[in-house]
């Protein structure tokens, strides 16, 4: 997939308030400091467009870019950051369970692992919370580049173990840099084909 065009269309706290659920979008969500902005920078070749913070838990609203006119990227808050006010950790929660949950064009949520950790609980219980609730999920690793691939390789395959021990199958998984533009093809290509199946929804609730 070329990426020719990628856009900001709007942030919002609630799911009522998001663009009508008429073409299919990807949620991008991870821990905080996981490489979030830059990955999706990254995949629409913009610098700027998904702003990149040194303070962690800066996004705080579920952001929607259009890509190509056809399909939107949805940056969503990141989960595990303490240095906030519980009130406002638990909004977050809210409503980024309410997007997950109830959102008819959402196609897939990519769950952003930090490839230099090992199996973090945090992360699996978010995968299984997704399990539960049968919601589609890829596994994107995140910064490739910052250690050797064997490194990687261990840590991608100790979370899959982990994965394992509640999933039959596990989702597709993909490993990136920002930096150096590593998986770019891969994730934007899982895209381009789930798209191909994508129905628009002919009597969408507006929640």
């Amino acid at each position: 997939m070329v990426i020719k065009t990628a856009a900001f269309v709007c942030s919002n706290t609630q799911v009522s308030a998001l663009p009508p659920p008429i073409l299919p979008e990807y949620a991008f969500i991870g821990r905080s400091n996981v490489g979030k902005s830059s990955l999706i920078n990254m995949l629409v070749n913009q610098h700027g467009l998904a702003k990149t913070s040194q303070r962690p838990g800066k996004t705080q609203l579920i952001n929607h870019f259009l890509i190509n006119e056809a399909w939107y990227i949805v940056d969503l808050p990141g989960y595990g950051y303490a240095r906030v006010s519980k009130t406002s950790r638990e909004k977050w929660e809210k409503f980024i369970r309410a997007y997950i949950t109830k959102r008819e064009s959402l196609q897939c949520v990519f769950v952003l692992i930090d490839s230099r950790l090992e199996p973090q609980q945090i992360d699996i219980e978010f995968c299984y919370w997704l399990g539960e609730r049968q919601i589609p999920f890829s596994l994107i690793f995140t910064k490739a580049d910052k250690q050797g691939m064997t490194t990687t390789q261990k840590n991608v395959a100790g979370f899959k173990r982990k994965l394992g021990e509640f999933f039959e199958e596990i989702p597709a998984t993909f490993i990136t840099s920002a930096e150096k533009a590593i998986g770019k093809d891969e994730v934007l290509n899982f895209i381009y084909e789930v798209n191909k199946d994508f129905v628009v929804p002919t009597d969408y609730k507006r929640f």
